[in-house]
């Protein structure tokens, strides 16, 4: 959460207790817990509303934006052998000049 363990939150919790004194902590907490609940229902009506326009049917794994981590992609990038490697020896042994031949000219070239 945010880069904070439990100690570190507790101390903050300490210090905003300290901070906002007994006699306040009741409304700030009553106000924390209206938020959350708050947040909470518009998260289940959003959610709601994508299951209802995209159908109960829908891949989420596609759209985790885990999958876009621009290491993993490299990575794959970097380990995987592409098709056309292994074509490239044939192909440029096949339109490689004979030996003595003059070489190619285009006589529409500029």
């Amino acid at each position: 959460m945010l880069g904070i363990n439990g100690w570190e939150f507790l101390v903050l919790i300490v210090v905003a207790i300290v901070v906002i004194g007994p006699e306040r902590m009741p409304e700030y907490a009553r106000q924390l817990r209206e938020w959350v609940v708050s947040m909470r229902d518009l998260v289940n009506s959003n959610k709601d509303t994508l299951t209802s326009e995209l159908g109960p049917d829908v891949d989420w794994k596609q759209y985790d934006p885990r999958q876009y981590d621009p290491r993993r992609i490299v990575r794959e990038a970097l380990y995987e052998p592409t098709p056309s490697a292994a074509a490239a020896p044939a192909a440029a042994a096949a339109a490689a000049p004979e030996q003595g031949a003059p070489a190619p000219y285009d006589s529409e070239a500029t």
